[in-house]
């Protein structure tokens, strides 16, 4: 007698998409992406996301954000981040004549500055860079600025530049008359000045892109929330490669953060106290506000704090600081998209995004808004 043949059906394991980075792809199409930012400033749309601990979540508003003084409540605080984009991006030339772009990072020490650099493989310890003055603003021209690479650096792909600054001043001093304002590479047409690309409180140089979500403030609209009892507390954070490095590995739990440079003074830590014991709430101006929050009360309770963080945001994070958020729209994919993810839930975001493509919003750097409050 021939044996019984059983069939057993092989179960393929549930994949939990709140932490695969499948689950966070969505298609937009070319034409919302923005490529240059509304005027004024604080006319770009802003989508409004309540999200209840308990209860039915209601629909999404849809506002202008100079209405968001009637959005929030007197006694809320808004923290926003007063880093200011440096002219990160040069051009220059090798000893052959070979045409170089630079892309810098960050300071690692005096006139010492990790960089991105194209083409970037031939940059080996030694090689030296020209840069020519830029000669912009009818400003006297100074002479040349030079860079010799002097390591590698894995991490990044990046090569490790120490500049030979004119009369020995820090490079940063001198960024303007050589380098020009880096835009996301998404940007490809636009005509935006300089300035359109700060936010109207940028105050501390070092970031290499702006924390977008403050570009829809104006200083008029500062006024009348401060006016209404909603204050303003600053932060720190120099936007660098680990806000807009992509995530790249399918398991996200998995992800390596690049380290950012934050400051968290005590006097802002200090307002988020007496905020939140008088019943207010902390709305955070950006991800990058966000992230120094979050990541100077690591420890569980918030810190003053100066240094680096890298701490990544993903569904399932406990909240211990904020509790809004006003920000832009993001890049499929990106570690920015699963901090949102974490505060409202990554389908509900996702059906939220469908909406507003449908509605066509601006998305990215130069376009709209969403507030959402917890």
């Amino acid at each position: 007698m021939e044996p019984e043949i059983v069939h057993t059906q092989t179960e393929t394991p549930e994949v939990n998409l709140d932490c695969s980075l499948a689950g966070y792809n969505y298609t937009l199409p070319t034409e919302l992406i923005a490529q240059n930012p509304v005027f004024p400033r604080d006319s770009s749309r802003l989508l409004v996301v309540n999200s209840p601990t308990t209860g039915t979540q209601t629909a999404p508003l849809h506002q202008i954000f100079r209405d968001l003084p009637e959005l929030l409540r007197t006694g809320d605080l808004l923290i926003i981040n007063d880093t200011k984009v440096i002219p990160a991006r040069l051009y220059g030339r090798k000893s052959t004549g070979a045409e170089v772009e630079v892309l810098l990072l960050e300071e690692r020490q005096y006139n010492c500055w990790l960089a991105l650099v194209k083409p970037g493989k031939r940059f080996k310890p030694g090689t030296k860079i020209i840069f020519p003055p830029r000669g912009k603003d009818s400003q006297p021209l100074p002479t040349e600025l030079s860079a010799t690479v002097i390591d590698t650096d894995p991490a990044t792909g990046g090569r490790l530049l120490r500049f030979d600054v004119p009369e020995g001043k820090p490079l940063v001093e001198v960024l303007d008359q050589f380098g020009e304002i880096p835009l996301p590479p998404y940007i490809t047409a636009s005509t935006a000045a300089d300035e359109q690309y700060q936010t109207v409180y940028a105050q501390q140089p070092g970031a290499i892109a702006a924390p977008t979500a403050g570009l829809h403030f104006t200083p008029e609209l500062l006024k009348k929330l401060g006016d209404r009892g909603i204050n303003q507390a600053s932060i720190t954070l120099h936007v660098g490669i680990g806000t807009f490095r992509p995530v790249e590995i399918e398991d996200v739990t998995s992800h390596q953060m690049h380290e950012e440079w934050i400051s968290v003074p005590p006097a802002t830590v200090e307002q988020i106290r007496a905020t939140k014991a008088a019943g207010g709430r902390i709305i955070a101006v950006g991800t990058t506000a966000v992230r120094a929050l979050e990541g100077a009360a690591k420890s569980g309770d918030l810190q003053t704090f100066c240094g680096k963080t890298d701490l990544f945001i993903y569904p399932g994070y406990e909240w211990r600081v904020v509790d809004g958020l006003i920000t832009n729209f993001h890049l499929p994919r990106s570690s920015l998209l699963m901090l949102v993810s974490a505060l409202i839930g990554r389908e509900r975001l996702l059906s939220i995004y469908q909406e507003a493509i449908a509605l066509k919003y601006r998305f990215y750097s130069f376009g709209d808004a969403m507030l959402i409050l917890r």
